[in-house]
């Protein structure tokens, strides 16, 4: 199995997973900003995650601005939006993906 479709099967599982966990609790909550964060950072460990992912979202905006101007990689922002979105999970995945789109065509050429 190559890379790409290895990466496309990593977006479907990072979107997935996530939001099987997101969906209820929206559902149940509504669009409590306030509750999300209280609940997000209710115990030391979930904390843990919290703080985990910020910063590995952080990185990611870091690496996908740095290769994907590198590479010239078009749209950059729509794996920043899927970061946003739904989450690192997604995001690094779908840069992977367009990067090694990118990698495959120059070297084609």
């Amino acid at each position: 199995m190559n890379l790409k479709i290895i990466f496309l099967i990593l977006c479907v599982l990072g979107t997935l997973l996530p939001l099987s966990q997101f969906a209820p609790w929206v559902f149940e909550n509504g669009i409590d900003v306030p509750l999300f964060f209280r609940d997000l950072f209710s115990t030391k460990i979930s904390g843990f995650f919290a703080m985990d992912v910020i910063v590995s979202a952080v990185v990611l905006f870091v690496f996908i601005f740095a290769e994907g101007r590198r590479l010239e990689i078009p749209n950059l922002w729509i794996p920043v939006a899927a970061t946003l979105s739904v989450g690192v999970s997604l995001g690094l995945p779908l840069f992977l993906y367009m990067r090694q789109t990118k990698i495959e065509r120059k070297t084609k050429q």
